[in-house]
């Protein structure tokens, strides 16, 4: 399916994600240069990823959002719940992990997608609602602004060495 055959009054649906979902999110995971680097797409999902879907499953505080197009999962997010003593206390939500289709960029499933989400932070009471973006992703900045994320803080990253549980 090329972008210009997405009709402007599309159907799209937006669900909880089930774990028949999780070879499509992977995917979608690395349907860019910077997760080509790092996903592991085609095959089987390995047990790492279905051992992390399980996790996020399984924690009330964590979902998994996705957006159907023409039966075909086509946009995923993770939203995370989380409850603070700043801001008096109050819950706020974090949305990672935000894809869509390459070839369906531009024509409204992610505006949709993360409007359920925000929808979603609204119903569980939160106060904030933050993500963070690899600054790469120029063009993911731009939609973000567009949606009214405003740039308040610089976010730092601390990547661990990976070690073997079993050892």
């Amino acid at each position: 399916m090329k972008p210009q055959e997405v009709d402007s009054d599309f159907e799209l649906r937006c669900r909880l994600a089930c774990i028949e979902d999780l070879k499509s999110i992977i995917e979608l995971l690395a349907d860019d240069e910077l997760g080509a680097q790092r996903e592991v797409a085609g095959k089987e999902p390995a047990a790492s990823y279905q051992q992390a879907f399980a996790a996020i499953q399984q924690d009330p505080n964590n979902e998994l959002l996705v957006a159907e197009y023409n039966q075909h999962v086509v946009a995923v997010l993770q939203l995370t719940f989380t409850p603070n003593l700043s801001h008096q206390g109050s819950w706020r939500a974090t949305i990672e992990g935000v894809r869509v289709a390459s070839r369906l960029r531009s024509h409204g499933f992610g505006t949709r997608l993360m409007e359920m989400a925000i929808d979603r932070a609204r119903q569980r009471g939160c106060r904030l609602v933050q993500l963070t973006s690899n600054s790469q992703r120029t063009s993911a900045i731009r939609f973000y602004e567009r949606l009214g994320f405003e740039h308040t803080h610089a976010g730092m990253k601390m990547w661990l060495p990976v070690s073997d549980a079993s050892g």
